[in-house]
């Protein structure tokens, strides 16, 4: 674990690895004087008051966070239909059919590692490793809000309608982000995610 000064109000925590980063996450919302955390794949940003900064910062260096369990966080299914444009090219690029695609994917659980990209856009490990692919050669100019992709080793459902280089499987109606809920984000890390066929 590696600390960094971020401004006068927070530290970075650079972490080997997402699920490092939410055992500390976990472990940091209790510490006085944490205002924000921030997780990404590989950090947690960890926002404080100026005057608490200095007491935070030591409370993290003393931190020994338990692995969070795989079970652990609140679990959201999102329906989807698998009619998805890259569906085919996914199944040609894996050496497998597209029912088993979609078997693939529908059938592990996943877990918000962190957000970013778009709010409400959730980074979620537990992708078959048969699934892995790299994001698109040429990114689309406009992919469909609820869309349910995957690239890079991750899935996630773009929550509104923008450019984007992941190989699209599926979509589902869910909503991911609505500023009128709370939290306005339906995936938030920790949750744990299902995809279910429909």
């Amino acid at each position: 674990m590696r600390l960094l000064p971020y401004g006068d109000r927070a530290v970075l925590v650079e972490l080997p690895g997402s699920d490092a980063v939410r055992a500390l996450h976990a472990a940091a919302r209790a510490l006085p004087g944490v205002e924000e955390l921030v997780p990404a794949e590989r950090t947690l940003l960890v926002v404080a008051a100026p005057a608490d900064l200095a007491a935070v910062t030591a409370a993290l260096r003393a931190l020994r966070p338990a692995p969070v369990p795989a079970g652990a966080g609140p679990l959201v299914e999102l329906p989807v239909v698998y009619d998805g444009e890259d569906l085919a090219d996914v199944a040609a690029r894996t050496g497998l059919a597209p029912g088993e695609v979609v078997a693939r994917h529908s059938g592990a659980t996943y877990a918000v590692a962190s957000t970013g990209f778009a709010p409400g856009f959730a980074y979620l490990s537990g992708l078959d490793p048969l699934l892995h692919l790299p994001r698109r050669d040429t990114p689309r100019v406009r992919v469909p809000a609820g869309s349910v992709a995957v690239a890079a080793g991750w899935s996630a459902v773009y929550p509104r309608a923008s450019p984007g280089g992941w190989h699209m499987l599926g979509r589902t109606d869910a909503v991911l982000f609505d500023v009128d809920r709370d939290p306005p984000a339906l995936l938030v890390p920790g949750t744990r995610v299902r995809f279910v066929p429909r």
